[in-house]
Order: C-alpha cells, then sequence, then structure tokens
C-alpha cells in the first residue's frame, strides 16, 4: 500500500448540547466505514485555517465563520481509498449556538456525494460506542485539548 502525506485541516463541530459532529463514510475501494470530522486537503498557498473553513462549508454548509482561530497538531495514520496517509493534520474547533444544525451536501464533490453516507450529533460520551471506526482514534484527547474545559476532561482533573 502507498504511503503519503497530504497536508490537511479538521474541524470538530460542537452544538449547543456539546454534541460532536461526525460524518460517517464509506472507503470505495475496500468498502469499510469510519467516522470522522469534517475536513480535508489544504490546498496550495491556503492557511490551515483557511482550509478548515471552506471544508467545513463544502462538506456540511455550516457557518465556516464559527470555526475558531486555534489549533492543535494531530498524528494521523488512515487507510483511505487503497493509500495510507500519514503525517500532521490540524484540527480546529467551531462552536454552534442551536442543537443539531442542519447541514447541506451542496458544496461536496462527485465522488464525496458517493462516499458519504451520513452525519450525526453525537454525544463526546457515545463516541466510543459507535459501530464503525472513529477517526482519529484520540479524539476525545483532540477536544479536551481544543476545549479544555469541556465535561470530557473531567477525568483529568484532580
Amino acid at each position: 500500500m502507498e504511503t503519503t502525506h497530504r497536508p490537511a485541516a479538521r474541524v470538530i463541530c460542537l452544538d449547543a448540547a456539546r454534541r460532536v459532529l461526525l460524518l460517517r463514510w464509506r472507503d470505495p475501494v475496500d468498502g469499510t466505514w469510519l467516522w470522522e470530522p469534517p475536513g480535508g486537503g489544504i490546498d496550495p498557498g491556503e492557511t490551515p485555517l483557511a482550509a478548515a473553513r471552506r471544508e467545513l462549508a463544502e462538506e456540511t454548509g455550516l457557518d465556516p465563520g464559527a470555526v475558531l482561530d486555534r489549533s492543535v497538531p494531530v498524528q494521523r495514520d488512515v487507510r483511505w481509498k487503497g493509500m495510507r496517509y500519514v503525517g500532521s493534520e490540524d484540527f480546529f474547533v467551531a462552536l454552534f449556538a442551536e442543537e443539531q444544525p442542519s447541514l447541506a451536501r451542496t458544496g461536496l464533490l462527485p465522488d464525496e456525494q458517493v462516499n458519504l453516507h451520513s452525519h450525526a450529533w453525537i454525544l463526546w460520551s457515545d463516541l466510543n460506542s459507535l459501530p464503525d471506526r472513529v477517526e482519529p482514534p484520540q479524539l476525545l484527547a483532540v477536544l479536551g485539548a481544543l476545549v479544555p474545559d469541556g465535561p470530557w476532561c473531567e477525568g483529568d482533573r484532580g
């Protein structure tokens, strides 16, 4: 399997009830399923923040202005479409004032429209009970680094 690094940015979206938005994708090569925050590749000349905002708008139709200008680097090792993607990606957080904002899929590329199965606003406490793998596996730790005062950090307080 070929290994590559593609600079990318992702957005952990939180609604008013602190649910996390995840997109459920089906790999067109091997048929596996995964849940992942919105995001994708950084275009040449684009900043990670600009890429995060663009990808959020394209994949969800949500307000890109909700993405905060703060990120954490996350080491990734993901298999997708017969490739292995490794390297650091910037993860941002976006906060929404309403519960479970509606999504629009109008900005998706044709292959994304086919491979994006669904989405869900998931309680952070239910992330580990999803039937398919969650990427990145350390999503709760990433969330804790971005929003250190959230309920997901209570076990770390001491």
